[in-house]
């Protein structure tokens, strides 16, 4: 077992250490394990440690959950990345709140040429899942992106799905520990995913979604990316906090306009209204203010193609699909007579080879 990262997985559970102050304890020690080598008189003459830190640190029983916590990821393929790594994004590591430790599965590549975060609503209108997509077949053009987003519904679901139909490689970043999904709705897609890309944390396992950890998941989403663009995003929500960290970040900030009184776009034109973001309208915006037009593009014969080859099943869920405008995932499954899981992967299958797309309410309808 690694001794290293027993080390710097306790640094993040010593109490009252956040990054910040666990990176000035690495700084004064010389590394995580010179840190719990370090005695308790030597600890309390740095500045901002407290004798609460310091106990915690001498008494050596964070070690041994740590420990436990490396056998965890090993047994489920989770890669633990050291701030210090190599495969830790050079991008996130310039934001001074950057955590120390990510958990990460998949086949996970922090430092690709080109990053871009996508965000808006949960509550996403068919306009916006469209523009969406749109905008992630665009960048799927370009060579060595990826697409960060946080798999939540409505925007973030829409662009990890267009990222898996046309091949670009996503990144979800979680609020929560990788012993888990949420929603639990889109454990599915977080699988596929990984095949080409992957899910990302910094939380341990065990840590539930709890609300105050999507803000400090938000800063991670910004400070990764080159740039954030909003697709549509109500006047408050964690779109705009996405935003607000990425400008704070010196990053770029893109946001797609909307009707005057729309509620979905009223996030969006605050944003360019405030010039708190630049208003695009397709990818090849994005590429113009990126400067990413001037670079070859794929070859088109490398993008990916519709599906024409179904299994029996597939061919049943499109066939009750044809005879209806729309359907609810628990009429399909009664109608096809197979299980509300088994009917949500057969689903995905579908949308992502563009013969169905999803509609509000959980329901169905063929492309």
């Amino acid at each position: 077992m690694n001794s290293d990262k027993i080390y710097q997985i306790a640094l993040t559970l010593v109490p009252k250490v956040g990054d910040v102050a666990a990176k000035k304890l690495i700084a004064y020690c010389g590394g995580a394990e010179a840190v719990f080598k370090e005695s308790r008189k030597s600890l309390l003459l740095i500045p901002g440690i407290g004798s609460t830190i310091a106990n915690s640190i001498v008494s050596q029983d964070l070690l041994s959950a740590a420990e436990f916590e490396l056998k965890f990821m090993d047994q489920n393929n989770i890669k633990p990345i050291y701030f210090l790594d190599d495969a830790y994004s050079f991008r996130l590591k310039q934001c001074g709140d950057a955590p120390i430790m990510l958990y990460s599965k998949g086949l996970v590549n922090l430092n690709p040429k080109k990053i871009v975060s996508v965000v808006g609503t949960r509550r996403a209108s068919e306009y916006g899942k469209h523009t969406t997509e749109k905008i992630i077949e665009g960048l799927s053009k370009l060579n060595d992106i990826v697409v960060v987003s946080g798999l939540a519904y409505g925007v973030d679901i829409a662009a990890h799905k267009a990222c898996l139909k046309y091949n670009v490689p996503t990144l979800a970043v979680l609020a929560h520990g990788l012993d888990r999904v949420y929603p639990q709705m889109h454990s599915q897609v977080a699988r596929d995913m990984q095949g080409n890309g992957g899910v990302l944390s910094d939380f341990m396992s065990g840590t539930k979604p709890d609300r105050e950890n999507f803000p400090k998941r938000n800063r991670i989403i910004a400070g990764l990316s080159d740039a954030t663009i909003v697709v549509e995003a109500r006047k408050k929500g964690g779109a705009l906090i996405t935003a607000d960290i990425a400008n704070s970040y010196s990053r770029d900030v893109f946001a797609v306009p909307g009707r005057v009184g729309d509620e979905n776009s009223e996030g969006c034109n605050n944003l360019i209204r405030r010039n708190q973001a630049a208003l695009i309208q397709s990818a090849d915006d994005i590429c113009y203010l990126m400067g990413w037009d001037k670079e070859s593009e794929k070859n088109t014969s490398q993008q990916v193609s519709l599906f024409i080859d179904l299994n029996k099943d597939e061919q049943e869920i499109l066939g009750i699909l044809s005879s209806k405008e729309k359907l609810t995932i628990d009429l399909i499954g009664f109608q096809a007579k197979l299980s509300i899981p088994k009917i949500m992967q057969i689903l995905l299958q579908l949308e992502l080879k563009g013969l169905i797309r999803a509609l509000p309410g959980n329901q169905y309808a063929k492309s």
